[in-house]
C-alpha cells in the first residue's frame, strides 16, 4: 500500500481536530519577525525546535553545570540531559491535555539557552557585575540568544523563531518580572504550553537533584524517608518488591515521583481549566491565575522536597566550593576583559560597533561552558597549568 506523505497542511488540520480549543495551534501562530515561506513538510513549531537544536547555545548545554560541575563526574546531570528531561514530561503532559506537544517541546529545549557556565552561581554573578549596565537574567538572556546572538542566516540576526516561543522564552514562569520591557504583551498571561514547561522544569530538577545527590553521597536513604512523599512512594515500592536493594529502590522511587507529579498536575489542570471556564486562547491569555498546577497536597510535599534538596544540596560545603569557584572565575575574567578587550576573540568584537563593551563581555561569558570557562582562566589569570583552581 502506498503511504500518503504528511505535510504541513495536514499537520495543521490534525491540530484543529484533536487539540483542545485553548491549545496554541501552528496556523494561529503570530508569525516570525523576518517573514519566510513556510516549509513543506514541517510546522512552524517543529521548524523552531530543529533551529534550536542546531543551534550553538543548544550544543553548550552537555558542558554547563546543572549543580554539579561537568567534570565532578560522567554520569550527574547536565543542564543539556536535564533540558532533554523537561521535554520528555512536558510532552507526556501536554499530550495528555490535548494541547500543542510541539510547542511544548520546542519551549523545553530552548528554556535554558541563557543560562551561563556554574548554574545559578554563574547568573548571580553576572548580575551584579551588570547591575548599573541592564543586569543579567537568564530568560531574557534566552530571549536575546535567539533574536540577536545566534548567527546562522544572511539576512537577520538571531533564529527568527515564531512569536510564541519567543514570547514563551520571555514568560518562562507565571510570575515573570513584567517590570522588564519587552514586545511580547508583558499584560498578558503565558499560554498553557508555557506553563507546562515551567512546572515540567520543577518536577524534573526536584527528581533528578534528589538522585544526583543520593549518587554524590551528600545525602542518605534513610535522610530522604523522612520525607512525605518519597517516604509514601517508598513504602509502595517495598510492598510490591519486599526484597529490592537500595540501588533498584532509588530508581523505583525516582519513577514513582516523577509519576505522581505528572498525574497531580494532569488532574489539577483539568479542574483548573474548568473551574476558570477556559475554552479560549483569549481565556487563557486573560486569565491571571496559574493554570498548571500541583494540588495543595503534593505542592506541599513538594516545598518539603526543595526545603531539603536547599538544605542538603544546593548549599552543601562541596557544592558551594565549586560555586566560589565559579564565582571568582567569572568576575575575574569580566573585569579581565573590561580592563583589555583586545584579549576577547576578533569575531565577537566586532559586536563592539553596536553594543556596549560591558553587554559584549557579559554575552561572551555567559555563553561559556565550565569547562571553557576553566580554559580561559587558566590561560588568562592563573600561573598554574593546571585544569581547576
Amino acid at each position: 500500500m502506498l503511504v500518503s506523505l504528511v505535510g504541513r497542511h495536514e499537520i495543521e488540520e490534525r491540530e484543529k481536530n484533536f487539540l483542545a480549543p485553548y491549545a496554541m495551534k501552528c496556523a494561529d501562530s503570530q508569525g516570525r519577525k523576518y517573514p519566510e515561506k513556510e516549509h513543506q513538510y514541517r510546522s512552524v513549531f517543529q521548524r523552531d525546535r530543529d533551529r534550536i537544536v542546531h543551534s550553538r547555545a543548544f550544543r553548550r548545554l552537555e558542558y554547563k553545570t546543572q549543580v554539579f560541575v561537568n567534570h565532578e563526574g560522567d554520569h550527574y546531570r547536565t543542564r543539556l540531559t536535564h533540558t532533554i528531561e523537561v521535554a520528555m514530561i512536558g510532552r507526556t503532559i501536554a499530550r495528555n491535555l490535548c494541547l500543542n506537544e510541539d510547542l511544548v517541546e520546542t519551549l523545553a529545549l530552548v528554556h535554558d539557552v541563557g543560562h551561563p557556565a556554574f548554574g545559578h552561581s554563574g547568573e548571580q554573578i553576572l548580575n551584579e557585575l551588570m547591575a548599573e549596565h541592564g543586569g543579567f537574567e537568564h530568560n531574557r538572556q534566552g530571549l536575546r540568544i535567539v533574536e540577536v546572538i545566534e548567527k546562522k542566516y544572511p539576512h537577520f540576526d538571531g533564529l527568527n523563531l515564531s512569536y510564541e516561543v519567543r514570547e514563551g522564552i520571555i514568560k518562562h514562569t507565571m510570575d515573570y518580572d513584567k517590570s522588564v520591557f519587552h514586545h511580547y504583551q508583558p499584560e498578558k498571561s503565558p499560554l498553557l504550553e508555557v506553563q507546562i514547561v515551567d512546572i515540567a522544569d520543577e518536577i524534573a530538577y526536584n527528581s533528578h537533584d534528589l538522585d544526583d545527590g543520593l549518587s554524590s553521597r551528600l545525602f542518605t536513604l534513610k535522610e530522604l524517608s523522612e520525607l512525605k512523599m518519597w517516604n509514601s512512594i517508598e513504602q509502595a515500592v517495598k510492598r510490591r518488591e519486599p526484597n529490592i536493594d537500595d540501588h533498584m529502590l532509588t530508581h523505583a522511587i525516582i519513577r514513582g515521583i516523577i509519576d505522581t507529579q505528572v498525574r497531580d498536575v494532569l488532574a489539577e489542570t483539568k479542574k483548573n481549566i474548568k473551574k476558570y471556564n477556559i475554552k479560549s486562547i483569549e481565556d487563557v491569555r486573560d486569565n491571571w491565575r496559574p493554570l498548571v498546577t500541583f494540588s495543595p497536597q503534593v505542592s506541599e510535599m513538594n516545598q518539603e522536597l526543595k526545603i531539603f534538596l536547599k538544605e542538603n544540596l544546593y548549599t552543601h560545603h562541596q557544592v558551594e566550593i565549586m560555586n566560589q569557584k565559579g564565582l571568582r572565575i567569572i568576575k575575574e575574567l569580566f573585569n579581565l576583559f573590561l580592563s583589555n578587550p583586545r584579549l576577547l576573540d576578533p569575531e565577537t568584537r566586532k559586536n563592539l560597533k553596536t553594543e556596549s563593551l560591558h553587554r559584549i563581555v557579559c554575552d561572551y561569558i555567559a555563553g561559556m561552558t565550565d569547562r571553557y570557562a576553566f580554559e580561559q582562566y587558566r590561560k588568562l589569570c592563573s600561573l598554574s597549568d593546571r585544569y581547576s583552581l
